[in-house]
Order: C-alpha cells, then sequence, then structure tokens
C-alpha cells in the first residue's frame, strides 16, 4: 500500500533556493511516510525533512538514524530513547535536530537549519523497532530563484549625454509574472524612486519629479527579463547609486548600479586650452577665422 502526505509549499524572500522533494519508500514492515510533491525553501532557512509512521512504537528498543546515502555521513541519530548528538558528522552539529517529543508519537522528522548549497543530496531516514523496521528517502536538490545583475563597473558620463543602468533578471518565473520592478537612488537620506514597473505596466507618473520625463525602460525587452533603465540628459546631481529590486513569486533581490564622474560639458576642452600660453591661443582663433572666413 502507498501512503502520500501533502504538505503546503513553503516560500521565502531570498534571491537563491533549493527544491526538497521527498521519495516516498515501503518496507515490508513499516510503513513510512511522507509528502509526494515538492517542498520550496531558500538558502539559508531551515527545513523539515518528513518521517513518520502511523502506529505508535515503543521508545524501548526504538533507533532511528538519518544518513546522507551518497557517502553514508551520519547526519542525526536517536538511539536508547535520547538525541545522540555527539555521533553526528561535524557538518550537521548544532544545524540538525529531532522534534523529540513528537517521537513517542511516530514522528522521525528532522529540522535541518540553515541550509547550504553542499546540503544538496539523498537522505535516508531509518526507523528500527523491537519488531520492524522501515525508511524513506528526502532528496534535497538546487533550483533556479531569482537573481538579479547590474553593471560590474561603475559608469562615467558627463552632463547632457544619455546613459544605461543595466539590470538583468534571470529566473524561473516569467517577467510578465514579475509583481514588480522598482528603480531607486539610494545615496541620500531617503530613496527616490526613479522608476516602477508593476502589473505588466510602467509607471511613469511614479517617477519623482526629478527624473519625470528623463527615464524609461527598453520595452521591447522586457520579455527578456532586461530591466535596464535609460536616463536622458544626465544631471550632476543624478551622480550615485542606483537600485534595481525585482520582487517575483514571494521572492525578491537586487542589483546597484554607481553613476559617477559626472563633468560639465566642454569642461575637458577647457582643460586642453588652459595648458597653453594666451599668445598661442590667440594665433589659433586668427588662423580658424582665416579659415573659415
Amino acid at each position: 500500500m502507498i501512503v502520500l502526505f501533502d504538505f503546503a509549499h513553503l516560500k521565502m524572500h531570498l534571491p537563491n533556493c533549493v527544491l526538497m522533494s521527498v521519495l516516498l519508500m515501503i518496507a515490508d514492515g513499516l510503513i513510512v511516510k511522507g509528502p509526494s510533491g515538492p517542498l520550496v525553501a531558500p538558502l539559508g532557512s531551515s527545513v523539515v525533512l518528513p518521517c513518520s509512521v502511523d502506529e505508535l512504537l515503543s521508545v524501548e528498543g526504538l533507533e532511528v538514524e538519518w544518513r546522507r546515502t551518497d557517502s553514508e555521513t551520519l547526519v542525526h541519530l536517536y538511539q536508547d530513547g535520547e538525541s545522540r548528538a555527539e555521533s553526528q558528522h561535524q557538518d550537521y552539529q548544532d544545524r540538525a535536530n529531532f522534534f523529540t517529543e513528537e517521537i513517542q508519537r511516530g514522528n522521525f522528522s528532522l529540522r535541518l537549519d540553515n541550509l547550504r548549497a553542499e546540503d544538496e543530496g539523498q537522505y535516508k531516514c531509518k526507523v528500527h523497532s523491537q519488531q520492524d523496521s522501515g525508511e524513506h528517502v528526502v532528496q534535497i536538490k538546487d533550483v533556479e530563484c531569482l537573481r538579479v545583475s547590474g553593471s560590474s563597473r561603475s559608469i562615467s558620463a558627463s552632463v547632457g549625454e544619455d546613459v544605461t543602468l543595466s539590470c538583468s533578471v534571470d529566473s524561473h518565473i516569467p517577467p510578465e509574472d514579475f509583481e514588480e520592478v522598482s528603480w531607486k537612488k539610494t545615496d541620500e537620506d531617503e530613496d527616490t524612486l526613479v522608476l516602477l514597473y508593476q502589473n505588466n505596466e510602467t509607471l511613469s507618473d511614479s517617477a519623482n519629479v526629478r527624473y519625470r520625463d528623463r527615464v524609461e525602460f527598453f520595452t521591447a525587452e522586457i520579455p527578456k527579463g532586461n530591466f535596464s533603465l535609460r536616463l536622458k540628459s544626465i544631471r550632476t546631481e543624478d551622480k550615485g547609486v542606483y537600485m534595481c529590486e525585482v520582487f517575483a513569486g514571494g521572492l525578491s533581490a537586487n542589483a546597484t548600479v554607481v553613476l559617477e564622474q559626472l563633468a560639465e560639458a566642454f569642461g575637458d576642452f577647457k582643460t586642453i586650452f588652459g595648458l597653453f600660453p594666451m599668445n598661442v591661443l590667440n594665433i589659433l582663433f586668427l588662423l580658424l577665422n582665416y579659415y573659415y572666413y
């Protein structure tokens, strides 16, 4: 007989996640059950690896063992009526725990805290009683979540020019299902909203008055996850740090771009001419006048 037990999906706000899918295995003796579908949990969070039986078991002679199936690493052990934390592999010390008060009720689930990328793999829960035994396997493996990348280098420009602030989104969630994408200037006492994309629509009127009519998305690129921003006719006060923040599927992630080294138009020419003596400049202007007139 196959027993299925459904757990709700767990979703939390972090750029990187793991997918936990539980495989049900039936032994000849104890019927061990767990969820039939995948569970989602972000890296750094706590996840529960389910392992339970319906019948009540005597604690006397009961042994529950959780191990990695790829290396036989001991994750946790319940033996002689108590958890044997001292027998755990060092990678799981202070991170893997039983729900001790639930063991007498047939619940041998394991809570794994501070989930790491290297926790990917299969875990086997073995239950031994005086009369019988059984086991099931839990698989934890990486899945794509929400990653946002900007420009790795600061952007330099002159006053009056147009610049592009990069923001690329990599996700298993299609862009049309994004709840919100916002660009903000973040290096001031308060964040300044530069432009907002919400419910598949660019809300130009949401922009701060300083940026209104000077910012826009590359609309044709949005279905590709490209939310780069064009900032037109930049001003000296535009210099600073800009953040692109994305909210999608209950997750959020962001990236920053630095806009710096703004200069007045023709400032470089002034610097160059300043290196010449005045009489040389006069000769140059006379030659130019002669050439054109």
